[in-house]
């Protein structure tokens, strides 16, 4: 099978969090399930944002460094997810075009983006990872 399209890469229905969520509930969400980007959604299933890990260390270390070690967990459960998250980025939908996608991946150097459709539902996330995982497929069958 040939694959062409973000829906053919991307991955379906991701982990994600909504503006209450907190910061400490996205820190361990990340820890837990080893990932670096979430989406984050109202309660409609729209897409609102998006929180990185890039935001995410950057946030606990302003915590630590101005709290203290001690503090941080205390001081997570108080962060909203709205208040952090990233409400300007760029999404794809599941029809496009990987060609497309990827020259923008690597003009913008975007870690990921999510998938969504005509009414800003989230469907998925295309990361950077997806498409390395997608050229060592096509490596190996060379």
């Amino acid at each position: 099978m040939t694959i062409r399209t973000v829906a053919q890469l991307m991955t379906a229905d991701p982990l994600c969090v909504t503006r209450k969520s907190t910061l400490k509930d996205a820190h361990d969400l990340m820890r837990e399930k080893n990932i670096r980007h979430i989406p984050v959604i109202d309660e409609n299933g729209e897409l609102v944002g998006m929180l990185t890990q890039k935001i995410m260390i950057a946030k606990v270390m302003g915590l630590m460094a101005q709290f203290g070690a001690i503090a941080l967990e205390r001081k997570e459960k108080q962060q909203l997810v709205a208040d952090m998250m990233a409400s300007d980025f760029a999404a794809v939908t599941a029809d496009q075009s990987l060609q497309q996608v990827a020259g923008f991946f690597v003009k913008n150097r975007h870690g990921c983006m999510p998938v969504v459709d005509e009414h800003n539902k989230l469907k998925g996330i295309l990361t950077s990872s997806d498409f390395v995982r997608l050229a060592a497929e096509l490596l190996a069958k060379q």
